[in-house]
């Protein structure tokens, strides 16, 4: 942009300089002829001046310039570089004699500016004389290029660019950008007097209002400390700044903000890069804090944020010297809810398919990208007092992120969750072709009952529970992330319940646990502990010590998940203890098992008795597993249901006719009741 106007400097001082030292020597055909060669020899470009030039020399030395067309560079989209339908200069004469100039009127009406990029990335405000080679920029003050000019005061009356136009085009990429309907009026009764700046512009169907105030442009040219005050004003974002400004060695700021967003969606689809993403969040951002800069060097401090339902405060610093962009900062928000990113579960395909019966869908083999990891390194903290994920509550939270070169690992230090607590960590690798993750989590103390509801609709399992869990994957797509999945970890549930179904009643009262079923989901089965652990290899999580403790009865159960295939295969086998004596006792390994298996696509489970296991335990050792059935008949005589002992093996074994009233649907359809 330094180029750009140094360009239209040029150009309008030697037009506007030669017209006015020419005149009273020279016909003005031959100004024009001496400024059209002079602009060929600095730019290498052709100047046209097609329109009148008239001019009055005393006492107020006025020039107005028509039709003023600057050419193009070669091989550009646009024929001219910057056309000028009027300019209109009044500079008063005697004033010049002290090094005073005023210049009452400088009035530039419907500029039209094209700044273009061709295909080999050379930019058409990048100038060549004629000789072929780049123009140099003009010498500065400092530089020994002004030193002559005995300029002790400048002020400016109706400075103003009327209705003008600018366009940038990128033939690499195929875009372009134009603003439109530009206004803008300039201020400055002299050098030490306030400067303002305020005007307009079109863009993307939106009007912007600019404005620029400074207290002191000569202190601040000077390199001095000034007040500036800046505002940009829109429908989708206005932006306000108020403090001090300094130019020294390096530009630098220090005041107070504001940053209004009405909706951040509709500002990325304005700006042309609209948010496809599902869910009705990102709407309302504002951020009012303290900002300061020198150099590439950024600070936020005291900041107040709102975004969507979010309130927080907060801090950021960013370095942007380096090679790649660093920052740092910390940030308390009240409250997040994801649900305003997510598609509603109604929306969704799976819940489409699951209406209809159907599958789930597939693992995605889209590919995931993580090279925005690559972008910025960044070490940042955050402390949230709830978050909502669908149903899900998180009470309080901290998490500290570090980010480098494409390394992220997140720390969860402290995690609230439904009357328990715990921590985690995840790392995300996006150094290396195929990204890779890493979690572990600690939680204990949690109430199953509310977190199982909410996080799934599960209702039948309370209890106090603790998990522990350390898994990795690698891979291109949600896909092979799942194939290569590989962990551990482990769960116990404490002084709880499984309801729907009263396990330890098909020992003490057959008939009423199986020949009522429209009780089920009053009655539960109380237990001390049910635990197990579990590992996953290349996406198979397999478990062999499942285990459900309670006075009458003994659950466990082993099997597999293919989780790249989304299938179960799983026994449990339920054993009425001949025992009352509670866990523990010496009659634990005795009982009768009806071992159930558990198998089929994770959307259409099937339950059927393990017949054929109970007649393989009863080969090996006969006179034992008669021993346990008589024991356990005895236990259930003695608690009063004489009329159970007929149909104690008919109703473990899931005896009578398949979903008669009679046999209640036998074992497999209480423990289905488990998964609905």
């Amino acid at each position: 942009m330094k180029k750009v106007l140094i360009a239209l400097g040029v150009i309008l001082v030697l037009l506007v300089g030669a017209i006015v030292a020419l005149p009273f020597l020279i016909p003005v055909d031959t100004i024009k002829e001496q400024v059209v060669a002079a602009t060929r020899d600095a730019t290498g470009r052709e100047l046209a001046i097609d329109g009148d030039v008239s001019f009055k020399p005393f006492p107020r030395f006025e020039v107005e310039v028509n039709d003023v067309s600057f050419a193009n560079a070669e091989g550009g989209i646009d024929a001219n570089m910057a056309e000028i339908e009027k300019l209109l200069v009044q500079i008063q004469v005697l004033p010049l004699l002290s090094g005073d100039v005023r210049v009452d009127s400088f009035v530039l009406e419907k500029p039209v500016i094209h700044l273009e990029i061709d295909k080999s990335g050379k930019a058409n405000y990048v100038f060549e004389g004629a000789g072929g080679e780049a123009s140099a920029e003009p010498a500065t003050q400092e530089d020994g290029g002004g030193g002559g000019m005995g300029v002790s005061n400048i002020s400016l009356g109706d400075v103003r660019l009327v209705d003008g136009l600018v366009t940038y085009s990128d033939q690499r990429s195929n875009t372009r950008m134009e603003l439109s309907a530009i206004n803008m009026a300039v201020s400055l009764p002299g050098m030490n007097s306030p400067f303002s700046a305020k005007g307009s512009l079109d863009w993307q169907g939106e009007t912007i209002e600019l404005s620029l105030e400074s207290e002191n442009l000569e202190g601040l040219l000077a390199g001095e400390q000034s007040p500036l005050t800046l505002a940009v004003g829109s429908e989708p974002v206005s932006f306000d700044f108020g403090g001090q400004i300094t130019k020294g060695a390096e530009l630098s700021l220090d005041g107070t903000t504001k940053l209004d967003i009405p909706s951040v969606r509709n500002l990325a689809a304005w700006t042309g890069n609209p948010l496809d993403m599902p869910g009705s969040g990102f709407g309302p951002l504002k951020i009012d804090g303290r900002v300061a800069m020198s150099g590439n060097r950024f600070s936020f401090d005291d900041a107040k944020i709102t975004f969507d339902l979010s309130n927080g405060t907060g801090a950021l610093t960013a370095d942007l010297g380096g090679k790649k962009p660093k920052i740092s900062g910390n940030l308390d928000i009240d409250k997040v809810d994801t649900n305003l990113y997510m598609a509603a579960p109604e929306e969704g395909e799976a819940a489409t398919q699951e209406a209809a019966g159907g599958p789930p869908p597939d693992w995605s083999d889209d590919p995931i990208d993580v090279s925005g990891l690559q972008a910025v390194n960044a070490d940042f903290t955050l402390s949230v007092g709830e978050i909502r994920v669908r149903d899900i509550v998180i009470g309080r939270s901290a998490v500290a992120m570090s980010l480098v070169d494409g390394l992220l690992n997140l720390n969860l230090t402290d995690l609230n969750l439904y009357g328990g607590s715990g921590n985690g960590k995840v790392t995300l690798n996006g150094r290396g072709k195929v990204p890779a993750i890493e979690q572990s989590f600690k939680i204990t103390g949690v109430q199953a009952e509310p977190l199982l509801t909410d996080a799934a609709k599960f209702e039948r399992l309370s209890g106090t529970a603790n998990l522990e869990y350390a898994v990795s994957a690698k891979g291109a797509s949600q896909r092979q992330m799942v194939q290569s999945l590989g962990g551990k970890g482990s769960m116990l549930v404490t002084d709880g319940a499984i309801k729907g179904i009263n396990l330890a009643a098909m020992v003490r009262n057959v008939s009423g646990a199986f020949l009522n079923p429209g009780a089920s989901d009053e009655q539960k089965t109380d237990f001390a502990e049910l635990s197990g652990t579990f590992n996953i290899t290349s996406g198979i999580l397999s478990n062999d010590d499942l285990k459900l403790l309670n006075p009458l009865l003994r659950i466990t159960g082993k099997g597999t998940s293919d989780l790249p295939k989304r299938t179960v295969k799983y026994r449990i086998t339920p054993k009425a203890v001949a025992s009352v004596e509670g866990q523990g006792a010496a009659g634990d390994e005795s009982g009768v098992a009806v071992p159930v298996i558990i198998e089929g696509p994770w959307h259409d489970l099937s339950y059927k008795p393990d017949l054929a296991g109970v007649i393989e335990d009863i080969a090996k050792d006969p006179g034992k597993a008669i021993e346990n059935i008589q024991d356990t008949v005895k236990q259930i005589e003695e608690g009063g249901d004489s009329e159970a002992v007929g149909k104690i093996l008919e109703g473990l074994t899931g005896g009578g006719s398949e979903g008669s009233e009679e046999s209640g649907g036998g074992v497999q359809d209480k423990l289905k009741n488990l998964f609905q």
